[in-house]
């Protein structure tokens, strides 16, 4: 009897150790998704002091997207094997290091190795793959779609809480303390590299066993044959070319109708504030609805208010409500998308597999923010932006229709 009472007691304690894992996952992605996403702020004080123009500090914002995902597959596939805790450590340095370093840097390359390399490489390791991956395996299946909706909305959360603080802070010590001053707070998240280090906590609270991994090669080859997959993959492109062209160029858009400063800042903050409801309403929303048929709505909300934008007169009012509208779409793409993968190939190689469509969205975040400055420096305007964006919208809130729901059958591991 004693024996049968120490087993069944640790479920009771359950939903305390996946607060605990959800506060962990959420509050790490803020600092360090926070800290990334309002970068573009930095943009005009960083092309001040170092007369590069808008084009080449873009060439390292743009780097910076690439790279931030071309690091997420191989931090998944690392954090797979030898669990989440040791990659968000590293992930979480180097983020701070980079942020720290970059308002020393003179050189286009010397951006691109601060901002592009070692900030963007670190959000990589310590970014939606790693933790929405090891959220999935330390949280039951059925409480996944919120769960993964709270850890998005940290994210949010985090960039809600840095833009006004990045503007307090210039104001307090000038620019570049007020860069090297959100480098170290991102050390604030090194806590949750323990509470993420691997399914024990969890698992002795009752959570499902770890489940097994086919080999690397095994299961990216059976997701890039996989149709629905790889239309998933081409839809979160689409989203992110949109997410980093808005955060890499909002204060540049804000500046060109001649608005206020501080209004860029506060616009940044906006999008932050409502993307958590939007996360948090996608969460709820993925139990509830077919996954692809959120993501194509989410994809042709962001279309219709672009195209409301561009048409509506440019005034404060007029752009913190498109900020609020875009907050709402900014990220709520994650849940449904991470539900899909999951659904598809199941946890035990969801970090990877995850993380490669992580990359597709990356290289859309690269042409977003590269070609945000190349085009503002040919025309004097972000419009052929705006117009690329719609035509994309639409285009992946089509794709989207044709993925089927349903578990890809399993291979024999090889």
């Amino acid at each position: 009897m004693k024996t049968e009472t120490s087993i069944a007691a640790p479920p009771a304690r359950a939903p305390f150790v996946w607060w605990l894992v959800l506060l962990a996952a959420a509050g790490a992605f803020a600092l360090t998704m926070g800290t990334r996403q309002i970068m573009g702020f930095f943009l005009s004080p960083l092309n001040t002091a170092t007369g590069l123009g808008v084009g080449s500090i873009s060439l390292a914002f743009a780097f910076g997207q690439l790279w931030w995902g071309l690091t997420q597959p191989f931090a998944g596939a690392v954090a797979d094997r030898v669990g989440a805790g040791r990659v968000l450590l590293v992930g979480v340095l180097l983020v701070a290091l980079g942020t720290y370093l970059t308002p020393l840097m003179t050189s286009t390359w010397g951006l691109i190795l601060a901002i592009g390399v070692l900030a963007a490489g670190g959000a990589g390791m310590a970014g939606p793959s790693v933790l929405m991956a090891a959220t999935a395996r330390l949280i039951p299946a059925e409480r996944r779609g919120m769960a993964t909706g709270i850890v998005n909305a940290g994210g949010s959360f985090g960039q809600f809480l840095m833009a006004p603080l990045a503007a307090a802070l210039t104001v307090g010590l000038g620019w570049v303390g007020a860069l090297q001053a959100l480098g170290l707070i991102v050390l604030l998240a090194l806590p949750a590299a323990w509470v993420l280090r691997g399914p024990g906590p969890a698992a002795r609270a009752g959570a499902a066993p770890a489940p097994v991994a086919l080999p690397t090669g095994q299961a990216i080859r059976q997701a890039l044959n996989t149709p629905s997959y790889l239309l998933l993959s081409a839809g979160f492109f689409v989203c992110g070319f949109h997410v980093a062209f808005l955060a890499t160029h909002l204060p540049g858009v804000v500046a060109a109708c001649g608005l206020p400063a501080p209004v860029g800042a506060w616009a940044l903050g906006v999008i932050g504030l409502f993307n958590i409801i939007g996360s948090l309403a996608m969460g709820w929303a993925v139990g509830r609805w077919r996954m692809k048929s959120l993501l194509s709505l989410v994809y042709a909300s962001r279309a219709m208010a672009v195209l409301v934008f561009l048409l509506a007169p440019k005034t404060e009012a007029v752009m913190l409500t498109f900020a609020a509208v875009m907050g709402l779409t900014f990220l709520s793409t994650v849940p449904p998308t991470v539900g899909l993968v999951a659904k598809f190939f199941g946890t035990g190689n969801m970090a990877m597999l995850f993380g490669i469509v992580m990359l597709a969205h990356q290289v859309g975040g690269f042409l977003g923010a590269w070609l945000g400055g190349q085009v503002f420096e040919a025309t004097g305007s972000y419009d052929w932006v705006w117009y690329i964006d719609i035509v994309l919208a639409v285009g992946a809130a089509l794709i989207h229709l044709p993925i089927r729901e349903a578990v890809v059958a399993r291979p024999r591991p090889a």
